[in-house]
């Protein structure tokens, strides 16, 4: 039996015509399926926690990073394996897969042509991310944008990147990875687990969900006007030849500061915190 989870408003309504095409197609290959999904946030997650875990062959997840995001936390550790049907605006965990992102209905003939594979999880205070975990300004800037609900899409990350960028000061941080200390004043920090986030930004674009460890980028201090040239070369992953840019790996990650951090959009809390890393934590189908 197949188990299927979706957000029918994902991508703009995107997520309910995908479903019903995967429907289709597990009706036209008579498989047997549950569906998990729910109304509400809350009730999506609780059916998640009544999953059949010994009866499912794997859990066909359709929406964007923050519905695979809540699907993780009941498959993590387990052997259900995840299959992916994008139909969000960001899609960056199906991107890190090489998943179909035209076509995504494409992507559920994995299921049945080959097997799933490992990969690994990042894990910070009792909740699972497969992207990335940040602290410095992309954090505010969520931050900023979850404030105004009146303000739709794009714009309202628009809107809150100028909003916070006038504002921002680099802050201090103190940091261990695997329990070396380090201090730095940094724009921004990124634990990476895959490469990517915020819709196709390569943050970290070397970063392999399957080779056991967790990327550290950081963004020392630099000037407003040399952020504002630097930013945009995220998208193709050039910024990492930039001075300011550095790299460290590791399987535990401690960070503290004043400041908040959000793991795969959503919010962690105030720091410190500790990520860890979950070596073969989820299985997935990818390409």
């Amino acid at each position: 039996m197949w188990g299927l989870f979706s957000n029918p408003y994902s991508g703009g309504g995107k997520g309910k015509q995908l479903k019903s095409q995967v429907i289709q197609i597990l009706h036209s290959r008579n498989q047997e399926f549950y569906d998990y999904s729910g109304p509400e946030r809350e009730t999506a997650a609780n059916n998640l926690r009544s999953l059949r875990k010994d009866e499912l062959q794997g859990l066909i997840v359709i929406g964007g990073d923050g519905t695979i995001n809540l699907a993780i936390q009941s498959l993590a550790k387990t052997n259900v394996p995840l299959a992916v049907i994008p139909a969000g605006t960001g899609n960056d965990f199906a991107r890190t897969l090489g998943l179909n992102l035209k076509d995504p209905i494409k992507n559920l003939d994995a299921c049945f042509d080959s097997l799933p594979t490992s990969i690994d999880l990042g894990v910070v205070r009792n909740r699972y991310f497969v992207q990335i975990l940040s602290t410095g300004f992309d954090s505010l800037v969520n931050e900023r944008a979850n404030s105004l609900p009146i303000i739709k899409g794009r714009m309202k990350y628009n809107f809150a990147i100028v909003f916070e960028l006038l504002k921002f000061r680099p802050k201090s941080y103190r940091f261990e990875v695997d329990g070396v200390g380090f201090e730095t004043k940094a724009m921004l920090i990124a634990v990476a687990n895959g490469n990517c986030y915020g819709g196709g930004m390569l943050i970290s674009p070397k970063s392999d969900p399957q080779d056991g460890l967790l990327d550290v980028m950081i963004v020392g201090p630099v000037s407003k006007l040399e952020f504002i040239k630097v930013f945009p070369k995220v998208y193709r992953g050039a910024h990492t030849s930039h001075p300011a840019v550095k790299f460290l790996s590791g399987k535990r990650i401690e960070i503290e500061s004043e400041a908040i951090a959000y793991a795969d959009g959503e919010r962690i809390g105030d720091l410190p915190v500790t990520a860890e890393i979950v070596e073969g934590g989820l299985k997935v189908w990818r390409k």
